[in-house]
């Protein structure tokens, strides 16, 4: 019976091994830009993530890693382009993942999977020549995805092991930035799941936001989630720092802005709601006793711009180090 056990579980080792050692074999991270595929994480196994990379000239064991979150355009090799300059000067490995819209949409893109469905589509209105759109939330349905093992948010520590074993790295944490709709997705991250390998977390110049208020249901609060007051311990422990453009304001017509009679209470334009996400935030914290690690990063001149919110990015992240 010993025996039979044994190799039973030399089975199971030698299949897991095989499992983990074709993954990387797809990995093929070579000098320079590239792209590599990998599968969506569990309940999601049939859908497929591309990833951009760009791997510096200077790339050893020191490379810092930084995964860069795209905008609703998903256009992950437009953003990987726009940090290859700061990968170069500053020794990184940049890795951009597109989520492709028809795979993943807004509930999975933009809220992290943390909604099962959602029925956007039909209670959204476009209001004539702007950038904005309006939600009927008295028609708005949502049905809350308590297994966290399908979110999104899981897929940014798995394709940082992937790719540190693919490539040897002795790295132990990533930094990873997001630029608008990818802003909604890190400060969600944050909040959601901060017990992930990430270091430095900007979330920047996103549309609205989920605040850390019990009173407001999600998406933009807390009420009706898994989260409770203790478990933001963690979050505002985390270094999460807000950018916003000082542009990106009632004059901003970049990007798409959600509009309804909740999500305006944040403010009217990304500055505003930014500025009001972080003051409650830090309240919050001062309410609970918690410390609070949160920053909030105005960049001057910068609108709806993730090529300069990115530059700016850059020297926030490195510059001084």
């Amino acid at each position: 019976m010993k025996q039979i056990f044994i190799a039973l579980c030399l089975v199971i080792v030698t299949s897991c091994t095989s499992i983990t050692t074709a993954q990387h074999k797809k990995i093929s991270i070579n000098g320079g830009s590239g792209m590599f595929s990998i599968k969506g994480g569990l309940g999601n196994e049939e859908k497929t993530i591309d990833v951009f990379y760009y791997k510096p000239k200077t790339y050893n064991q020191k490379t810092r890693i930084l995964i860069v979150i795209p905008g609703s355009g998903r256009n992950g090799d437009s953003y990987r382009d726009s940090w290859i300059e700061e990968a170069e000067r500053y020794n990184l490995l940049i890795l951009s993942p597109r989520y492709q819209e028809k795979q993943y949409p807004y509930e999975a893109y933009h809220l992290g999977g943390i909604v099962t469905s959602l029925n956007t589509e039909a209670n959204i209105t476009f209001i004539e020549n702007t950038n904005q759109v309006f939600l009927d939330e008295e028609n708005l349905t949502i049905d809350i995805n308590k297994d966290q093992e399908k979110w999104i948010f899981n897929d940014f520590d798995r394709l940082f092991d992937l790719v540190i074993s693919s490539l040897k790295s002795t790295q132990k944490q990533y930094d990873i930035f997001g630029h608008s709709a990818g802003g909604q997705i890190l400060h969600r991250f944050a909040i959601f799941h901060p017990t992930s390998k990430a270091n430095k977390i900007i979330a920047a110049n996103s549309g609205n936001y989920t605040l850390t208020d019990f009173e407001t249901h999600f998406s933009f609060g807390l009420k009706n989630t898994h989260v409770s007051p203790k478990d933001l311990r963690k979050s505002f422990a985390l270094n999460l720092t807000i950018f916003v453009g000082e542009l990106d304001n009632e004059n901003s017509n970049g990007g798409i802005l959600l509009r309804s009679k909740t999500v305006d209470k944040q403010g009217l334009h990304r500055l505003a709601r930014a500025k009001f996400f972080y003051k409650t935030a830090k309240a919050k914290a001062q309410e609970l006793g918690y410390p609070f690690n949160w920053k909030l990063k105005v960049i001057e001149g910068v609108g709806h711009s993730q090529r300069k919110m990115g530059d700016a990015a850059g020297i926030y992240l490195y510059n001084n180090q």
